[in-house]
């Protein structure tokens, strides 16, 4: 991950904050003063800074901002546009014009996957799927301890993207041909399924279906779970999900507590933890690979 990755997912994160507590307007502001240097990120900063200002009341102010960015290239898949911040302009013409241009301008974008090896021959491949709005810097710099394990890490960045460089796993079939093409980098050693938030939802899903190939354990930190499989394709070892007891998919882990346990996962509740990796997550993956 470079500097400015880094700027933009602390800017994210500080922006956060202020709209949790309501100070939308400020955050909006705040977003103005620190994008210098982040145009990579320009149609993302954009999406953030319509929703505050909608979420503020000022749905004129929101529309010249995505108009502005949509006329200097950006673009948005439809899903993110239609937004509770931004209810306001869903019966605008203009809005619907600016939707239309969007999705002429979607594309998605296949990329190799981001390989580290061990000292040594390796023991097996971690396979790492990145949460929303992650990419594969994300993946190497929180799964790496798998390395200093013996295993080699293969960090997979999904292909889907809803806007230029917002990636995520909403579709399973494109996902398991994501993950299809990356092992090809890492054919022949064991291989264990991970991923964090909607990342681990896919890693979840490959791991129990056995699609695209089958593997031999998942490990998988707070998993944005949607319907599981009827049945797990084989026994998995390991098979650990952690998921913080702040966490907003808390609930929903452990309304699916009893099928997981069924299919032989075991569930471990962090202490305090919201949506994020712990500190110490080289520790736990220690203590399950």
């Amino acid at each position: 991950m470079d500097a400015s990755e880094l700027r933009y997912d602390d800017l994210v994160d500080r922006v956060e904050v202020l709209y949790y507590d309501h100070r939308y307007r400020a955050a909006a502001d705040l977003v103005d003063a620190e994008s210098d240097g982040l145009e990579p990120w320009a149609a993302e900063l954009a999406h953030l800074k319509a929703c505050l200002l909608g979420a503020d009341g000022d749905a004129d102010g929101a529309m010249r901002v995505l108009q502005d960015a949509s006329t200097a290239g950006a673009w948005w898949r439809s899903a993110i546009l239609v937004d509770d911040d931004l209810e306001a302009l869903q019966d605008r013409a203009e809005f619907a014009e600016l939707i239309k241009v969007s999705e002429a301008r979607v594309a998605d974008e296949p990329v190799p996957p981001l390989v580290v090896l061990p000292d040594g021959e390796p023991v097996g491949v971690v396979v790492a799927l990145h949460g929303a709005g992650q990419r594969v810097g994300h993946a190497r710099r929180d799964w790496g301890g798998v390395v200093e394990l013996g295993y080699a890490l293969a960090c997979v960045q999904s292909s889907y993207r809803m806007s230029p460089m917002y990636r995520t796993w909403p579709d399973p079939e494109q996902a398991r041909a994501d993950i299809a093409r990356a092992l090809a980098e890492v054919a022949g050693l064991p291989l264990i399924a991970a991923g964090f938030s909607a990342g681990g939802r896919v890693a979840l899903d490959w791991a129990l279906t056995g699609r695209p190939t089958a593997v031999a354990g998942v490990v998988a930190l707070a998993p944005a779970l949607r319907e599981l499989p009827a049945y797990a394709d084989g026994k998995l070892s390991p098979a650990t999900i952690w998921i913080g007891t702040d966490d907003d998919l808390l609930e929903v882990v452990d309304g699916a507590a009893s099928k997981l346990t069924g299919f032989g996962c075991n569930i471990e509740r962090l202490p305090g933890l919201g949506h994020t990796f712990p500190a110490g997550f080289d520790e736990l993956l220690a203590g399950v690979l």
